[in-house]
Formats: structure tokens, C-alpha cells, sequence
């Protein structure tokens, strides 16, 4: 298991088919303000890529970008509605087709209500994952070692999350309504950044 930390751009060959777990490091949590700082990006393989933007980034990243847009290509999320907004915001790609394993854990793990990727990993893998650098400052000039793993360990599970997660929704007669949830994400994220963030347009007032 390495961790590779690129820039600008992922290699053309680093990654092997198939789908591959995403995620996203921003300086916060308003999309058009906190800008996209990582890209982190996994063919489940055992390596993890990180592709870092420098302030005033152009967001080019041809081989990044093929790779998200790819409609052959699922792509692996813990909570996909953010990362789908960051990427079409700044990448501009809407990188589906979409899995997400906080939305599969929502419908399937009904008897709690913890659904962070920490409390999933342990649970469904028996793995520990700390959360040290999540707020940490991801525009710094050079990133620490702690914060590469930590990035790196927000797309390490989602491939064997999601079989686990596969085999309950099936159990429990879920599947197709997962999937539309899954359908329905790009979406959900295209309504964040038109201006519906906390506006659900679905309810009776």
C-alpha cells in the first residue's frame, strides 16, 4: 500500500478499470468559497493517488478529468452529495456515475445513526480511522504526513465497504431504492450549487 501525492494532474497510467473510490479535501464547506485542494482516488488496488491544486489552479488536469467523467466508470463516495458539488464546481465534470456508502449505510443500518466513514470502517471492517486532520488547513504550502494518510484513508475502504454494503441491501430487499438515491445524487448536488443547499424542494412548505 503506497501513497502517491501528485500535482496538478493525475499520471495517465495510474490507475488499473474498473470503479474507484473518491474523495475531496476543500478549505471548508462552502463550495464556491473554500476552494478544492485535494483530489484523493483509488482503483481499490492497494494505492492511493492524491492530486494536489496550488492556489489559482486552473483545474486543467486532463487524465483526472477522464477518469471522473468516464460514464463506463463508477465512482465510490462516503457521502458523494459534497465531492460531486466540489468537483463540478471546480473540475467541471459531474463525476458519475454514482455509489455513496453514507447514503447505502442510511438505508441499511437503520438501528443507528452513525453513519460517519470512521464509525462504517469499524463496524463493517474492523478497521480504525482517525479523524485528527479533518479540519486541518489543506491550502498549506507542503502537506504533512499525517494529512496524506489521513487523505488517503478516506478512499482505502470504500471498495470492501461496499460489497459488505451490497450484500445487506440486498438482504433486506433495498437494492433498487439505493440506486436511485445513487441516481439522484448528481442532482441533489446540482441543486447545492444553483442555491438549494438547505432548501428541500420536495417538502409541503
Amino acid at each position: 500500500m503506497t501513497v502517491h501525492l501528485h500535482q496538478e494532474d493525475l499520471p495517465a497510467d495510474a490507475l488499473g478499470p474498473g470503479p474507484v473510490a473518491v474523495d475531496t479535501e476543500t478549505m471548508g464547506l462552502i463550495t464556491p468559497r473554500d476552494r478544492l485542494c485535494l483530489v484523493q482516488i483509488s482503483d481499490g488496488r492497494g494505492d492511493e493517488h492524491l492530486v494536489r491544486f496550488a492556489p489559482g489552479s486552473d483545474y486543467a488536469a486532463p487524465n483526472l478529468r477522464a477518469v471522473l467523467a468516464d460514464p463506463a466508470r463508477l465512482k465510490l463516495y462516503h457521502f458523494a452529495r459534497f465531492d460531486l458539488a466540489a468537483i463540478k464546481h471546480y473540475i467541471g465534470v459531474m463525476a458519475a456515475p454514482v455509489y455513496c456508502t453514507k447514503t447505502a449505510s442510511r438505508l441499511i443500518r437503520t438501528y443507528t445513526d452513525r453513519h460517519g466513514l470512521k464509525e462504517l470502517v469499524r463496524e463493517l471492517l474492523g478497521q480504525e480511522v482517525s479523524k485528527q486532520q479533518q479540519s486541518s488547513d489543506w491550502g498549506a504550502p507542503d502537506l504533512t504526513e499525517a494529512q496524506k494518510d489521513y487523505a488517503a484513508s478516506d478512499v482505502r475502504y470504500l471498495h470492501a465497504m461496499r460489497t459488505i454494503l451490497d450484500e445487506r441491501l440486498a438482504r433486506e430487499g433495498r437494492t433498487a431504492l439505493a440506486q436511485a438515491c445513487f441516481d439522484f445524487l448528481p442532482a441533489r448536488a446540482e441543486l447545492d450549487l444553483a442555491g438549494w443547499p438547505e432548501i428541500d424542494i420536495f417538502a409541503h412548505v
